[in-house]
């Protein structure tokens, strides 16, 4: 009898260990690209630190992509292959997100940061890749999938949609203002519409033009008509400031200090130039004294 007690007991904690077991391993995911050849799956899993044995690999199609960036990118860009690969590691809960990429042309770390909060992925750390240089608009398909695959929780379709034009939004205005300051300015914008919860078109478009004076930012009225279209689409979704802050915090602490070496080295320039021109006005003084 004690034997059977004891054959009970050993299999209940058996039974109790390995969902635990099988939830740590589904704590880190990577997400390949299906068109990658096995030598490239190889390097990329040599880049990420990992092994088949380690994570738990999935595979993310160009049908897939195709599914949330049809009609947002032009055709010619969805191709019919998929390269961009990711890795994700969940984090203890309250560290927010962190960003690494490599190989990604026009997408930035903080591009992917602000539009994987809309997404609703928090407290992961990511790292994207692909094995040659490519534009990184359709990396956010595998980050979302492999994010779910790793959590274990759903993510809303329309918040992924509208992440995925959010991206799109943000990689064309950086294109025609800069990659860093587009990101910042489509952060700014999406705070202000979820913490004031704003819906009204015409009180959106105020919102966009204000703080695009405030970063000095000239829009058409294409560019003003399109970020207001994805932020009535924003302002539909379930997000909070509170949250966005916390997760974010990590990238937004980088920004501000690169912008502060940036303040400060635009002031030693500053003073420099000073000085130089008050030393030019001074021999250009003692050039006239001695002409004269």
């Amino acid at each position: 009898m004690k034997k059977l007690i004891s054959t009970i007991v050993m299999a209940g904690f058996l039974m109790a260990i390995f969902p635990l077991a099988a939830m740590a391993s589904a704590q880190e995911v990577v997400s390949l690209g299906a068109d990658l050849t096995p030598k490239q799956e190889r390097e990329i899993l040599d880049f990420f630190g990992v092994n088949e044995n380690d994570v738990k690999i999935i595979e993310v199609t160009n049908q897939e992509m195709r599914q949330y960036l049809s009609g947002l990118v032009p055709e010619k860009q969805l191709g019919t292959t998929a390269y961009s690969s990711a890795h994700i590691r969940l984090v203890p809960r309250g560290n927010g997100i962190s960003v690494k990429t490599y190989n990604i042309a026009w997408v930035t770390k903080e591009m992917y940061a602000n539009v994987m909060v809309t997404a609703g992925i928090e407290d992961a750390d990511v790292v994207i890749t692909a094995p040659f240089q490519v534009s990184g608009a359709s990396a956010l398909t595998g980050i979302t999938k492999a994010f779910e695959q790793a959590s274990g929780k759903k993510l809303d379709e329309d918040a992924k949609k509208t992440a995925n034009e959010e991206l799109v939004v943000t990689k064309a205005l950086g294109e025609k203002i800069g990659q860093d300051q587009a990101a910042d300015f489509m952060r700014d914008v999406k705070e202000e519409v979820v913490k004031k919860k704003i819906k009204n078109p015409d009180d959106i478009i105020e919102v966009i033009k204000r703080i695009a004076d405030e970063h000095d930012i000239e829009l058409t009225e294409a560019q003003i008509q399109q970020i207001k279209d994805l932020m009535q689409k924003i302002s539909r979704l379930d997000l909070n400031l509170d949250k966005i802050n916390k997760q974010l915090e990590n990238i937004n602490k980088s920004v501000d200090d690169i912008k502060k070496a940036v303040r400060d080295n635009q002031g030693i320039l500053q003073k420099i130039s000073e000085s130089l021109n008050s030393f030019f006005t001074w021999v250009k003084e003692k050039i006239a004294e001695l002409v004269g």
